[in-house]
């Protein structure tokens, strides 16, 4: 059965490489989808407005060019007051960011031909989606559905400033980021409550609601959480200061850090 296909593409994506490549990428789409429209994303949160368009204009198969915030721009536009369009819609990724932490635990390659085969040849698969209310930088609490990890503390004000310098056309890279933010970052007082019980308030450096696995360009911040279980795996950690994630930070990269004691 042929898919009315809509494909949305973050030019300035991988650090404006995307832009760079869409002639291959297209070529590449052309290769493996004999009919599609694509649109480029124009500002922060425009693909959430063209992925809404396209499944209220009958698009059954609506694929993202671009990293993690494409992709979860992208998921936010299946959605309309708060309820999906057509739940028969299918997202299709071609990773094309700097960070592309999704794909790893839907086993999606890296490889742009390899990606377009899953899209092409793989049976669509059901999974988890997140939804969060927070206060935003302007003071008015909004809400956002979310695919992989919402989380507060060191990685959100990491995100920030990697976003900020990139607004500002300025060389960002999330390990340089990662690395300055901690050097200044205060851990933040905190009062959490999960499945209507309150823990302890106490300072916390990252507090992650993980849908899948892996964030921060390859962190695994959550090392048994599934996309399709039902179920978010929350990590809490408290109280690092900044020599004791310089000696126990590297454990987020392949999720030993579960075991540490200011971990929960």
């Amino acid at each position: 059965m042929r898919l009315k296909t809509e494909v949305i593409v973050n030019p300035e994506s991988n650090r404006g490489r995307t832009r760079k490549r869409w002639g291959e990428i297209r070529d590449g789409l052309r290769s493996f989808i004999r009919e599609f429209k694509f649109e480029f994303t124009e500002k922060p949160l425009h693909a959430i407005d063209l992925a809404r368009e396209a499944i209220k204009d009958g698009a059954d198969l609506v694929i993202g060019v671009g990293g993690d915030g494409t992709m979860n721009e992208i998921a936010n536009g299946f959605y309309e007051d708060r309820k999906i369009i057509n739940p028969e819609a299918t997202l299709g990724v071609v990773p094309s960011g700097t960070g592309c932490d999704l794909i790893k635990s839907l086993n999606i390659p890296a490889g742009l031909k390899a990606a377009l085969k899953v899209i092409t040849d793989a049976p669509a698969v059901r999974m988890d989606v997140g939804k969060v209310r927070f206060r935003s930088n302007a003071g008015g609490e909004e809400e956002r559905f979310f695919l992989n990890v919402a989380d507060f503390g060191l990685g959100g004000e990491v995100v920030r400033r990697v976003t900020e310098r990139r607004l500002q056309r300025k060389a960002s890279s999330y390990v340089r980021c990662l690395v300055t933010t901690m050097v200044r970052y205060r851990n933040k007082r905190v009062h959490i409550r999960i499945d209507g019980e309150s823990l302890p308030d106490g300072e916390y450096l990252i507090g992650a609601v993980a849908n899948g696995r892996i964030f921060g360009k390859g962190m695994k911040v959550a090392p048994n959480a599934r996309l399709d279980d039902g179920l978010f795996d929350s990590v809490l950690v408290r109280g690092f200061r900044f020599f004791e994630f310089c000696r126990h930070g590297w454990k987020l990269m392949n999720g030993s850090h579960v075991t540490h004691p200011k971990v929960t």
